[in-house]
């Protein structure tokens, strides 16, 4: 037995227990390095001061002054050769030829009843007008070409419509009432007296005493609207002879004299202003005109001469316009963005590029007598040559060799730069501003010059905060 339970001690399996080698995880190891960058940049996040951020977008600035105009034109009263009652063959802002039928004299009303009222427009009631086949199809082609090429930002355009349309009418309805008229005078049996144009021009229907007034006679009196009257004349009224029965534009040249402060006319005329972009408050249209700054009797005006658009304001006297004296298009940024950074200045012709690199850069000279490429950061380029080159990319002092050449350049000029901070990439990267315009707030820049900014970029709203290079928190 003893034998037996020596035996089974021998045979028995002799076990060890050793430590566990752990191996090296390496998914773990980076997920941790993540996690504490998500940790500190959160905490960054909410603790750090937050940089306000704005997306640079196209915009315009206008600079205008509001006046109150006085219309000049080559315009003439016509009066009346005899008495009688009046009756017209035109509508109002006709034109006209020589010879044309301007207006009878009746000794008695005439029965115009089926006609229209040539100085209104306007028909009685139950009467109607037809419109000839071509001036409708003409009409309408006008219309449909207007729709087609309608914007919404150029509302002045549906007056200027209007007033197409409105011509095409005028000229259709005028020869109308002439068949009309001649038609009443026949079947009256009265002695009637017809009148003609003694000269090409536009016929109005009303006056007010300043139809003799020109460029070198008006003065300040005449802008005084509380003694400024205007007559209307109607059809089928009694006139004497010697009373005025239209007016007769003459030209399309015409003129609005404006009031100017003496500081304004002296800024005029110091910057040589000869023409000026004028809008309408009427119809808020814009037109171009010719500047002509007067000092007459102490007091200062701008005559502002057109050539054209006169028949739409052939009724007014006085006209409330807007003188833009600065109209510019570009980007528009916040003020608060735009810093000065200072940089070093070189040459243009030190600047090269390395080896296989389209880097630019610089050969920077060395104590043993060789010269490295080194890249450096280009932040303009002026007309004369200078490049801007970062404070950051180069030592005060150091020398640079002109490229295939002996020639050196000792850094240490530098000059500033007016820029915005921006932060595309995440951090604070200058880029040059070229201001066109400005307000109280803002400035509008150039758009897509080298080494500026693009529509749509992000830049930094308080310029002052960050300072070049900063990780920037969006």
């Amino acid at each position: 037995m003893y034998t037996e339970l020596s035996s089974k001690k021998n045979n028995s399996v002799n076990i060890k227990k050793y430590k566990t080698k752990r191996e090296f995880n390496l998914g773990i190891f980076l997920f941790a390095i993540v996690f504490i960058y998500l940790v500190v940049t959160i905490i960054l996040y909410f603790t750090g001061d937050r940089i306000s951020v704005y997306e640079v977008r196209e915009g315009s600035i206008v600079k205008d002054n509001s006046y109150t105009g006085l219309i000049i034109r080559k315009e003439t009263a016509v009066t009346a050769e005899s008495s009688g009652y009046i009756s017209y063959y035109q509508a109002e802002n006709s034109k006209i030829k020589r010879g044309m039928n301007i207006y009878a004299l009746s000794p008695e009303k005439l029965d115009t009843s089926s006609k229209t009222d040539s100085t209104q427009g306007e028909h009685t009631e139950g009467q109607s007008i037809t419109v000839n086949p071509e001036v409708s199809s003409a009409i309408t082609l006008q219309i449909q070409n207007f729709i087609e090429g309608y914007r919404a930002n150029d509302f002045g355009s549906v007056y200027s419509l209007k007033s197409e349309i409105t011509t095409m009418l005028q000229n259709e309805f005028s020869a109308t009432r002439t068949e009309q008229l001649g038609a009443v005078i026949a079947a009256s049996g009265l002695d009637v007296l017809s009148y003609q144009a003694q000269q090409d021009g536009i016929v109005a229907f009303t006056v007010d005493g300043y139809e003799g007034l020109t460029t070198e006679t008006f003065t300040e009196s005449a802008f005084d609207k509380t003694k400024y009257e205007v007559s209307s004349l109607s059809d089928e009224t009694k006139v004497k002879a010697g009373d005025p029965v239209y007016r007769m534009i003459t030209s399309e040249d015409w003129s609005v004299i404006v009031p100017l402060s003496k500081e304004t006319a002296i800024k005029l005329k110091h910057e040589d202003v000869s023409g000026i972009k004028v809008r309408m408050d009427k119809d808020s249209e814009t037109l171009w005109g010719k500047l002509t700054v007067i000092e007459r009797q102490g007091k200062y005006y701008g005559q502002l001469d057109f050539d054209n658009s006169m028949i739409r304001y052939a009724e007014e006297r006085f006209l409330n316009i807007e003188l833009i004296m600065e109209d510019e298009s570009g980007l528009k940024i916040p003020k608060s963005s735009v810093v000065n950074e200072k940089f070093f200045i070189i040459p243009k012709e030190y600047i090269t590029t390395g080896g296989n690199s389209s880097a630019s850069g610089v050969m920077l000279a060395k104590e043993n007598g060789s010269a490295v490429f080194h890249a450096v950061n280009i932040y303009d380029i002026s007309e004369n040559g200078d490049v801007f080159v970062s404070k950051q990319d180069l030592e005060d002092g150091s020398v640079l060799v002109k490229p295939e050449s002996s020639d050196t350049f000792v850094v240490g000029k530098t000059k500033n730069l007016q820029g915005v901070y921006n932060i595309n990439k995440g951090y604070a990267v200058f880029r040059k501003v070229s201001v066109l315009c400005e307000n109280d707030e803002y400035y509008i820049v150039q758009e897509n010059e080298p080494y500026g900014l693009s529509n749509y970029d992000h830049i930094v709203q308080e310029g002052s905060s960050v300072n070049s290079n900063d990780v920037v928190f969006q």
